[in-house]
């Protein structure tokens, strides 16, 4: 055995996680990063798998011919990518449920080649009244591209584990 195996032995080990319920603070402004490019590939691929076929996102020159003058991203993906881009920071394996969405807005367009960066706050938290063990954490999120300006916004309502009924993982 060399000297590094047996400092490998003595580390502690930390696995990546998301917020437990007492964990979420009110007063904090969560910026996901890194920020995410947006390609055609991503945009075509989003669209298909999904069985949109909206022109908007697929005929190039159709497309010109609208107000854009230009193919935008699917905002499914723009909603699709501000939620995920926050997953590893807020609620990996934290997480019991999303509750659901509301006021989810588009009020810039995604194009081909934009960056889009994420950041989330929480608005409301509180112990759920029927799972003990668990709370209700609201989320606000805002995706911005790479000039600062907003392209998506939503509210998400989750149900988070508490801290103390979280399952644990067993040791190896």
């Amino acid at each position: 055995m060399n000297d590094n195996d047996r400092m490998s032995d003595a580390r502690t080990d930390l696995v990546q996680r998301g917020l437990y319920f007492e964990e979420f603070d009110l007063s904090v402004r969560y910026l996901h990063r890194p920020g995410r490019t947006v390609t055609e590939a991503d945009n075509v691929l989003f669209t298909t798998l999904t069985m949109n076929t909206q022109s908007l996102h697929l005929d190039a020159a159709w497309a010109a011919t609208q107000p854009f003058g230009e193919r935008l991203v699917n905002s499914m993906f723009t909603l699709s990518t501000l939620v995920g881009s926050s997953v590893a920071q807020l609620t990996q394996g934290t997480i019991v449920a999303n509750l659901g969405f509301s006021e989810v807005t588009f009020p810039h367009p995604l194009y081909h080649g934009d960056t889009l960066y994420s950041e989330s706050i929480v608005t409301d938290k509180r112990l759920s009244a029927s799972r003990p063990g668990q709370g209700i954490v609201t989320l606000e999120h805002t995706a911005r591209n790479q000039h600062g300006e907003v392209v998506a916004t939503a509210r998400r309502t989750t149900l988070v584990w508490c801290l103390d009924a979280a399952e644990r993982p067993v040791s190896e």
